[in-house]
């Protein structure tokens, strides 16, 4: 990231890391870096013939542009509606929310608008991706059983999570690096959230100050833990975030291992830089070099900078330092000592064994979030999906469960919640929304899942969430045997 980070910036002295900064304009730009902007825009005109010759002689390392509707998300290919690849289906990729009917659109626009080593940053699995394509297949190998002559005329899509009230059964999971999708993007994101009266999980590895996310007005504040470096780092975060109000601590306990992100490394020249095709074709994409790194400057880890050596605070050189720093001895009794230092929620994101989740309600955690970090770590993983009926029954009651794992229409939240989840974490799909627009992107992705699942709920003719049970649905594996027994 070298050769972006000595692009032109805004030539201002740096804010000590404990101190917020104060917004510079309706959106926090800073209007200041007006003339460098210009500056480099004529410069990415000038490099734009040497940036397509780059990408078209590297043609066979590029993924195809998702502007396509994919089979393995809508089967348009296999519709009856489409006779030889006619109507040709695309996903709206402009700049106008309102032509933005799903969440599969936030992402074509979201694609359109990002360079190519951010977009992979934001869709990479590990290695082979085959625990992404799980969590996707996953969600496809259920079919809903609606029922008929049911009065949904008045429907409620909300649910209780931790005594609380909230607007439909969604969290906005913790996501890192989001600086580079949007200014300001973990601030957007709480206050989309807000907006939805959902909680907002903000992670270890975001761009903004817990400070400032936590102060967004009517924000279910959560806080995402990564344990790294010494004890002081751990404790210094969990004080900081008892101070701001946090009404949840959620601790990650599948990342001590840096996942293989094999199509991401290729944007990269070394764990620190993206490659000189990387640069130009962050260049061929002046939205965001304006109105990103020219305005703000690159983002940094503003919550953990300060335990980050001088030499290697710049945005990718201190995250390698971390992902170096975790602490790969992360143990339960680790997970216990934290239990007993925090007075409110806990929640254990990352458990992907019945035994694991049992092992969380013994020692005293509120919650356990069925995850495979969005197929970014071990490959070949089950999807979270998989696992959810086993640990809804091993836990009983006992404590709240939360999913993740591909969740971007209203069926697939109705899926997770029959199964057994109380709620579940959405992020590639808010992701997509504040990538596109910003704050108005996130609210958008949000009001898409709450205005799906609202309909979903009434064609399955069932009128809250809290009538969702496994008899709703059915393995398409099992549809012959099924339909014997639920007659």
């Amino acid at each position: 990231m070298d050769q972006i980070e000595q692009m032109p910036m805004p030539t201002t002295a740096p804010e000590p890391a404990s101190q917020a900064r104060a917004p510079n304009g309706l959106d926090g730009s800073n209007r200041t870096s007006w003339q460098g902007g210009a500056a480099v825009a004529a410069l990415a005109m000038s490099a734009g013939v040497l940036a397509l010759a780059a990408r078209s002689s590297s043609r066979g390392f590029w993924r195809a542009a998702p502007s396509f509707a994919p089979a393995d998300r809508t089967l348009a290919w296999a519709s009856p509606a489409v006779l030889a690849s006619n109507p040709r289906r695309r996903f709206y990729a402009g700049t106008n929310l309102g032509r933005a009917v799903t969440v599969e659109d936030l992402r074509a626009m979201a694609h359109r608008r990002l360079p190519g080593f951010v977009t992979e940053y934001l869709e990479a699995g590990g290695e082979d991706e085959a625990a992404l394509a799980r969590n996707i297949a996953a969600l496809a190998e259920w079919r809903f059983l609606h029922r008929s002559m049911v009065d949904v005329s008045h429907r409620d899509v909300s649910t209780t999570l931790f005594g609380r009230k909230t607007e439909i059964p969604v969290a906005v999971a913790p996501t890192g690096f989001n600086g580079l999708f949007w200014p300001h993007a973990d601030l957007r994101l709480a206050q989309a959230a807000a907006e939805a009266g959902v909680p907002f999980a903000q992670s270890t590895m975001s761009n903004d100050l817990m400070s400032r996310v936590a102060q967004v007005p009517g924000l279910r504040y959560w806080w995402q833990l990564y344990v790294f470096g010494p004890t002081e780092v751990r404790n210094t975060l969990i004080s900081r975030a008892r101070e701001n109000g946090c009404e949840a601590l959620i601790v990650t306990v599948d990342a001590q291992v840096y996942g293989n992100r094999e199509w991401h490394h290729r944007t990269m020249s070394s764990p620190t830089a993206i490659n000189w095709s990387s640069r130009f074709d962050a260049l061929m994409h002046p939205d965001w070099l304006a109105r990103g790194i020219l305005t703000h400057g690159m983002p940094s880890f503003e919550n953990v900078v300060e335990f980050v050596p001088k030499d290697k605070r710049s945005l990718f050189k201190s995250a390698h330092w971390i992902r170096s720093q975790m602490d790969k001895a992360l143990s339960w009794d680790l997970i216990s000592r934290i239990r007993e230092s925090w007075p409110r929620k806990l929640i254990i994101k990352g458990l992907l064994t019945v035994e694991d989740c049992v092992r969380a309600a013994e020692i005293g955690a509120d919650a356990v979030a069925i995850s495979n970090h969005g197929g970014r770590q071990l490959d070949w993983a089950v999807a979270p999906l998989d696992l959810l009926p086993a640990v809804r029954q091993a836990l009983g009651d006992r404590l709240t469960i939360l999913v993740d794992g591909g969740m971007r229409r209203g069926t697939d939240i109705i899926k997770a919640l029959a199964l057994g989840a109380d709620a579940v974490f959405v992020g590639r799909a808010v992701l997509y929304g504040v990538a596109a627009a910003g704050r108005k992107g996130a609210k958008r992705a949000l009001d898409i899942l709450r205005e799906e699942l609202d309909r979903d709920l009434g064609l399955l003719g069932v009128r809250s969430v809290d009538e969702l049970n496994p008899r709703l649905l059915v393995r398409a594996s099992e549809l012959r045997k099924a339909g014997a027994e639920l007659h």
